[in-house]
């Protein structure tokens, strides 16, 4: 959780590591990296503990400017639910339930719905660290991901995937192999 300015640049340091991104501050078409910083600032002014009026001012301005690139991208992810490190490969239809909890170095793609169930009420997935999930994946209810684990596309994750370095697929879910999450995260951030 963001709670501090070296948070704050700790978090969008590894959000750009994750992205592939080489250069130190965002270019013209980093759409998606410059998504992620609105997110980390709404974040931090939401997180910190004493508010000035201009922490107040800026809060509101980044809770619009969220909202207003959400819908332009068709992305939720709301604020505090996801760790250092996230990579959206891909904008589009994604959805990322607000009391989810992800570790660092998720790398999700276009189409992933991460919510969750009428089976299950009141329980909601967490993922590990280390987690990619392919295009048009869903992970729906309360099931637990273990660190290191790539889930491919369209796959329904409806069961905990709980032994760490595998790779699941299908509908729902199933062990593909023991291949890790590796090959999709930038190694800067694995060290």
């Amino acid at each position: 959780m963001i709670k501090t300015k070296e948070d704050l640049k700790y978090y969008i340091e590894q959000d750009r590591l994750n992205l592939h991104i080489q250069h130190e501050k965002p270019k013209w078409n980093d759409d998606i990296w410059k998504y992620e910083i609105i997110l980390r600032k709404l974040e931090y002014y939401t997180n910190k503990e004493k508010k000035g009026l201009f922490d107040k001012i800026l809060l509101k301005h980044y809770t619009k400017k969220h909202h207003k690139l959400s819908m332009l991208y068709t992305t939720s992810i709301p604020v505090n639910v996801c760790g250092p490190g996230l990579s959206i490969a891909h904008f589009g239809s994604i959805y990322v339930n607000g009391k989810s909890k992800i570790g660092k170095n998720l790398r999700i793609q276009s189409g992933v719905t991460i919510g969750g169930s009428y089976s299950t009420p009141g329980k909601f997935p967490i993922l590990g660290d280390n987690v990619y999930i392919g295009t048009g994946a869903k992970v729906i209810g309360g099931v637990t991901i273990a660190d290191d684990v790539a889930i491919g596309a369209n796959a329904v994750v409806v069961k905990d995937i709980l032994e760490p370095g595998t790779s699941h697929a299908g509908v729902p879910t199933h062990k593909t192999s023991d291949h890790n999450s590796h090959p999709y995260i930038d190694k800067r951030v694995l060290e």
